[in-house]
């Protein structure tokens, strides 16, 4: 049996009493289950499970909320996340919040468990599919973007998707200063103009990078 104690939360009632049953059958203990954010949240503090598993988007809350607020109040429940929606900025936002398991609900059933097992081992745990999530890969065939840190190919991306250095720094947890360091810094390794809209042009004429 497994002893580690689960929580779930997820607003369609279907898919929250099928991921029920079926850690029940599996061996897991979980303690209850919510279907909203701001019952979820309550729960986790009340129940202290050892792992939460959470939809992204629910009502109240969602679960990227949730993680922020459970790391913001230091409350230890390991957070993983399922979401239908290949979202890079949900992914993004995640590992700034020491999410330990992110999920794609269609392939939630069949890689589940191994996720928990390793999530009650302290591990991390990336599902199938999100190695699309991210803002580039570093293997990138083009070896343009190889010269970039992670956290500067992240800034990239976003800019990219329209996003400013105000969201961008909001997304990262940091502040626009910081952003806007790396934008030179960026734009110097690509060896760019420091004009404000160079790196945008730059992405928009090699959008191929970011698909």
């Amino acid at each position: 049996m497994n002893r580690s104690t689960i929580f779930i939360a997820d607003d369609h009632p279907l898919l929250l009493k099928g991921m029920h049953i079926f850690l029940t059958d599996k061996g897991f203990d979980v303690v209850d289950t919510s279907s909203d954010g701001l019952s979820a949240y309550n729960n986790i503090i009340r129940l202290k499970p050892e792992i939460a598993l959470l939809d992204i988007q629910m009502p109240k809350l969602t679960g990227i909320e949730i993680a922020r607020k459970c790391l913001q109040n230091k409350i230890n429940t390991k957070i993983i996340l399922l979401t239908l929606h290949k979202n890079e900025e949900f992914y993004f936002e995640s590992k700034n919040l020491n999410v330990y398991g992110y999920l794609l609900k269609e392939f939630a059933l069949e890689e589940i468990e191994h996720c928990l097992k390793k999530v009650s081992k302290n591990e991390t745990y990336q599902g199938k599919d999100i190695q699309k999530l991210l803002n580039v890969s570093a293997d990138s065939s083009s070896g343009i973007l190889k010269k970039l840190t992670t956290t500067e190919r992240k800034v990239l991306y976003l800019i990219a998707k329209n996003k400013t250095s105000k969201e961008i720094a909001a997304m990262l947890f940091v502040t626009i200063k910081t952003i806007e360091k790396h934008r030179a810094n960026i734009r110097v390794k690509l060896g760019l103009e420091a004009k404000t809209h160079s790196l945008l042009i730059w992405v928009k004429e090699n959008y191929k990078l970011f698909l």
